[in-house]
Formats: C-alpha cells, structure tokens, sequence
C-alpha cells in the first residue's frame, strides 16, 4: 500500500507568510495565492528554471502551474532572458512608441489571421475591460452576456455571478461593485442553447456581446462541443451583438490562434494575456480593422495606459513568440501532453479510480467525477477534499500544481522527458493515497 511522506519543510515561507500578513490583505497580492484551498501556509518561490521551481526553503518542485499558464517556454527561458536584459541596457519605460511595438504586432498578425488589429495593454483583465467597452460603443448597446463558470478579469462589469432562474440579470459576486453594473450582465449556464435563445427574446436589441472563454478553463476545463460554439457565433450575429473570445489562457496556448482556430470560427473581438510577452504584464485585444477604428484616438471609445506596449514586455514577447511560431511547436507540445494524460488514464482506469482528466493541446484537469463535465454546476465542491489530498501528496513529492482543485495544469515546453517520467510516478502514488 502506498502510503503518505512527511511534510516539506515550510518554516521560511512561513515565517515569510507571517510577515506578509503585516503588509498585504490575507498575506498576499493575489486571492488563490493564500492556499485556502490545500493544506499549509504558501510557499514563497525564490527562483524557477526550466520546468522546476525552488522555494524559500530549498524544496525544489517540477512545476504544472507555469505562472498560471502563460510560461509555456517554462522559467528563465534564455532567449527571453537575453532579450529583457538587452532592452534593460535601453531603459524600462518611455510612455511613448518603440519599433518593438511595431515588431511585436506584427509576428502576431502575421501569425494570426482572427485579427486585423491589435492594442497592448498591461493585463488580460484590462484586455478583456476594453473589448467590452468597445463593443458597447460599436454596438451602441449595455448589455453583455456571459457563462457561469467563465472569469473574464476583475472589472466591475464582469465580476457577476448568476441569479436564481434560466435567463437573469446576474448578482455581484464581490463586494464594492454596484448592482447597476450587474444589471446590465446576464449569467447564464454554459452548454444551454435554450436559455440564449431566451436571452435575445427578453432582451431584443438590447445586448453588445456575448462573452466566452475560448475554453473555460479558470472553473475547471469546461471544453464545449464545436456545436455549441458555432451555435454562439450564429445566433450573435442574426442580432446584431458581437461575440467576444476571451484567449487569455487558450490564446497561444492551444496554437497561435487559439481557441478560434480549434473551433474554426471567427469572433467578432478577441483578448490575450501574459503569453505574448513571455509571461511579463501585457495583454492585448484584437478585432477587424472597422472595430478597431472605434479605438481612440481613431474612434470614440477611449482606452489608454502608460504601460501600454511597455518595451521590456515586446522585447519579451517578440523573444517569445518567435519561438512559438517555429513549425511544429505545438504539435510536439500537444503530443508530449497526450502522452502524458493517456499514461495517468491508463492507471486510473486498472485501479477504477472515480477520477477523469479532460485536456486540450497542452492543458489538463483533474475532475474527481466520472461525469462529463461541461458546466460549472457539473462540479461536486465536496470533490475538492480529494484534491485537497492530493495536492498535499505532490508537493512533498516535489510536484507543484495551483492550489485549488479548480485550477488547469500546464505542460510546458520545458518539461524534459525525465520531469514526466518523475511526475508520472508521483501522481500515480498520490491518486493511490487518495482512494486507498
């Protein structure tokens, strides 16, 4: 029988947790970061190289979070690094244009056929706040929809759960923002082609956009069937709404037009996060060259930043992307992560664990169901205490996941052959602690 091993040591992250505690809310930047979720205190990272990561304490783990996903080239890759630390010869921030603008937009477009144009801004949630805002001013319509179990960022007008009911106006889902912002979202489940259909009844000519993550994926791995998306696409435009793709995590991820191009389909407006600068702070979103002239200072629909286009971050991203786009990346990529899943599928299904792992391109999850699931209410919250265990097994066996169950797992193109083979063994001891 497999049995559990001794905690890691965590006495400098925790004493570091400690401090913390003195200058930040809950001791961190970022609520997930706080391990409510898992057993212990954070741990503090000191340095990532490669697929590995090492803490405050020395402990040394093969990393599946990778920054939340936009390190698909792993840590301190060196071609990024060489070219940060060049353009940090240059100066760090001028608030006016770079040619590295220029060239980083053009790899994307040339590489991505889904968009015309684009505009740099510093985070996949300020993206995401102006394609809504743009297109309410395209549209000249409020109303935006989004899916329960989809996160769009921390703006106000998208941090909205739903209310009780198939078609309604969604509910704050933090504290601090206005009823009237959720009133002019409606939340409703993913995979129900009945409650929009419903929705553009009861809110003719009302609605700009309906809003989706290209793959759900911070609730969970929620892959909608090409159906339903095609579905999407052709009800947003027989009323006359926009269909925003929310690429933040798939962006990149899944090939370089994402999302977009698994489901062949065009979105009216996409969004992209921190893969595009090699995982610095930059985002971005992109449409067709008339929705982009809305944009000032060609249009009227204002958005700015200081930051925008930083050139640390393009320096990055250009370093980053160029690599991506070499052929075959995402292949190998996929296939590697394939491999991998079928391997932990394979033992799963001898010992008959109630366990399934969804994936798509280099992304996993492990859902303790052995449901189908592609809404958020498909998912047991009692579910996560196997997590819970099992994310405790990992970390003392030197593998570190994000700590909720609720979190995707990344493979990166750092992952080396031996990384695998090593969390492979450990997962598959972990799953058997879980179930004994």
């Amino acid at each position: 029988m497999t049995t559990s091993v001794s905690d890691i040591s965590r006495k400098q992250s925790a004493e570091l947790f400690e401090k913390a505690k003195q200058y930040f809310p809950g001791g961190v930047n970022s609520p997930v970061r706080a391990f409510k979720s898992v057993y212990g205190t954070p741990l503090f990272i000191e340095r990532g190289d490669q697929a590995h990561l090492w803490d405050a304490d020395g402990n040394e783990f093969i990393d599946f979070c990778c920054s939340w996903g936009p390190l698909i080239l792993g840590h301190n890759n060196a071609e990024i690094r060489e070219a940060v630390q060049e353009q940090l010869g240059k100066g760090l921030s001028f608030g006016a244009p770079t040619k590295l603008e220029n060239d980083l937009a053009e790899l994307i477009l040339t590489h991505n056929k889904k968009i015309e144009k684009i505009r740099f801004v510093s985070s996949g949630t300020e993206a995401v706040m102006s394609a809504i805002r743009l297109a309410r001013g395209y549209t000249k319509r409020d109303k935006i929809v989004k899916f329960e179990g989809c996160y769009h960022g921390h703006s106000d007008s998208l941090l909205v759960k739903a209310g009780s009911g198939l078609v309604t106006f969604g509910e704050t889902s933090s504290a601090g923002v206005p009823k009237a912002f959720a009133d002019e979202t409606i939340v409703i489940a993913l995979n129900d082609k009945q409650a929009l259909e419903q929705v553009f009844v009861d809110f003719k000519d009302q609605i700009a956009a309906v809003i989706i993550e290209g793959v759900p994926a911070n609730n969970g791995l929620l892959i909608q069937d090409k159906d339903y998306i095609h579905f999407l696409r052709d009800i947003t435009k027989a009323n006359g709404a926009l269909m925003i793709f929310d690429e933040v995590i798939t962006g990149f991820r899944l090939g370089f037009e994402g999302a977009a191009k698994y489901y062949d389909i065009q979105p009216d407006i996409l969004t992209y996060g921190k893969i595009i600068g090699g995982g610095m702070p930059v985002g971005a979103y992109g449409a067709s060259k008339e929705l982009m002239a809305c944009i000032s200072p060609d249009g009227s629909v204002y958005q700015a930043g200081t930051l925008s286009g930083n050139p640390v971050a393009m320096a990055a991203g250009i370093a980053a992307l160029s690599i991506l786009a070499r052929p075959g990346f995402y292949e190998q990529l996929e296939k590697t992560t394939q491999a991998f899943v079928d391997e932990l599928r394979a033992h799963i299904a001898e010992k008959g664990y109630g366990v399934r792992i969804f994936t798509i391109g280099s992304i996993f999850w492990f859902a303790f169901s052995n449901e189908n699931i592609q809404r958020a209410d498909q998912i047991d919250p009692a579910s996560m205490e196997n997590y819970k265990k099992m994310h405790r097994e990992l970390l003392n066996r030197g593998v570190y996941f994000g700590p909720s169950g609720y979190e995707v797992g990344f493979i990166s193109a750092a992952h080396t052959e031996a990384d695998l083979t090593k969390s492979l063994a450990v997962i598959k001891e972990a799953l058997d602690i879980v179930f004994q």
